[in-house]
C-alpha cells in the first residue's frame, strides 16, 4: 500500500478549500453583476420618471433667466446665471435622452444564463491566476463573461463556455508541490477578491443612489411607489414654474409695447438679434 505523503493530504484539504471559496466567490460576483445591472435600471427609470421633470425644470429655469435678462441687459450677474443655467439644462436633457435609451433596453436574466455566468466565473476569475500574464488574460476573459451577462447576449456565454473546455484552466498537472502553492495562492487570492466586493459594496452602499433605491423598494412592500410621488410633486413645482415664467414673459412683452407706442422702437427685434 502506498503511504500517501503529508503534502498530499494537505493538498487535498486546501483543493477542497479552494472549490468551496471559488463557489462562493462565483455567487458573490453573480450577485454584484446583478445588482450593478439593477442600479443601473434604477437609475434609468428614476431619470425617466423623475429625473426627466427636473430636467424640464431646469429649461424653465433657464428660461426664466432669459427673461429677466431681457429686463435687466445690462446685469453682467444675470448674464453670468443664464450661461451656467442653460449649461445646466442642456446637461439634464442629455442626461434624460440617454436614461430613455437605456431603460428600454430590457433583460432579465434566464435560469441558463446565471447558471453559465456561475459556471464560468468559478474557473475564469481573475483572482485564480498564478502569474501576471494568466491574471491579465483572465480579466480580460471577465470582462467579456460580465459584458455578455448584463446585455443578455447568451450567444455569447456559450462561446465562452465552449471554449473554456479547450482551454488550459482546464488542464491540471504539475508536482505535489506546486499544486500545493497554487491552491495557497489560489484560496489568498480569492480572499482579497472577497475584500475588493465587500469595499465595491460599501461604496454602493454609502451612495446616495442606492439609499434612494433602497427606500424606493421599502415603499414597494408597503404598496407605495415613491418614484410616482416625487414626480408628482416635481409636476406640481413644474406648473409653479412655468406661471413664473408667464407672467415674466408678460411683463417683457408690456414693457416692449410700452417703448414701442412711447419712442417708436421695437426693442423685440433688437433683442432677438
Amino acid at each position: 500500500m502506498t503511504e500517501i505523503l503529508p503534502e498530499e493530504v494537505e493538498l487535498a484539504k486546501k483543493r477542497r478549500v479552494v472549490d468551496r471559496l471559488a463557489g462562493r466567490l462565483a455567487d458573490r460576483e453573480e450577485e454584484m453583476a446583478d445588482l450593478r445591472e439593477e442600479l443601473d435600471r434604477f437609475e434609468a427609470r428614476y431619470t425617466m420618471e423623475v429625473g426627466r421633470l427636473y430636467a424640464e425644470q431646469d429649461e424653465l429655469g433657464a428660461q426664466i433667466a432669459e427673461e429677466e435678462l431681457k429686463l435687466v441687459p445690462d446685469d453682467e450677474e444675470i448674464k453670468k446665471r443664464v450661461e451656467e443655467l442653460r449649461r445646466l439644462a442642456e446637461e439634464s436633457a442629455a442626461r434624460a435622452a440617454e436614461a430613455e435609451r437605456h431603460a428600454s433596453e430590457k433583460w432579465e436574466p434566464t435560469a441558463e444564463a446565471r447558471k453559465a455566468y456561475h459556471d464560468l466565473a468559478r474557473i475564469i476569475h481573475p483572482d485564480l491566476a498564478l502569474d501576471p500574464s494568466d491574471k491579465e488574460r483572465r480579466h480580460t476573459l471577465m470582462a467579456e463573461l460580465n459584458q455578455a451577462y448584463s446585455s443578455g447576449d447568451q450567444s455569447k456565454l456559450e462561446k465562452l463556455s465552449a471554449d473554456l473546455r479547450i482551454s488550459p484552466d482546464a488542464v491540471k498537472g504539475a508536482t505535489v508541490g506546486d499544486e500545493l502553492v497554487r491552491a495557497i495562492r489560489q484560496i489568498a487570492q480569492i480572499r482579497k477578491r472577497f475584500k475588493e466586493l465587500d469595499e465595491e459594496m460599501a461604496k454602493f452602499e454609502s451612495s446616495e443612489l442606492f439609499e434612494l433605491y433602497q427606500k424606493v423598494e421599502e415603499e414597494n412592500t408597503e404598496g407605495r411607489d415613491l418614484l410616482k410621488h416625487m414626480a408628482e410633486r416635481a409636476k406640481t413645482h413644474l406648473k409653479k414654474t412655468e406661471r413664473r415664467l408667464e407672467n415674466l414673459r408678460n411683463v417683457t412683452a408690456a414693457q416692449e409695447e410700452h417703448v414701442k407706442e412711447a419712442y417708436g422702437l421695437d426693442i423685440g427685434e433688437f433683442r432677438k438679434s
